[in-house]
């Protein structure tokens, strides 16, 4: 017997679910953005730009920085 409604749920996430898959993505996007700024740093210094070296060393450690308060925003979400 055939019968016309859809048995797929679609789930809706709460503020708190949605915003932790927000944080998590962020942090993996910057960790993938630091890696790209330290590659690059690494090649400036190999072509004797040592001040763009310091500066793109400088914005690894900013976004290491801003990871660091995602990561503790995450923990206190799933902690409450």
């Amino acid at each position: 017997m055939a019968h016309d409604h859809n048995h797929e749920t679609h789930t809706i996430l709460t503020f708190d679910e949605k915003l932790v898959k927000l944080l998590e993505h962020w942090i993996k996007h910057n960790d993938d953005h630091a890696e790209n700024y330290r590659n690059w740093a690494e090649k400036t210094k190999e072509k004797g730009m040592n001040d763009v070296d310091l500066l793109l060393q400088d914005a690894v450690e900013l976004t290491e920085l801003i990871n660091n308060k995602f990561k503790e925003a995450l923990e206190l979400i799933k902690s409450h």
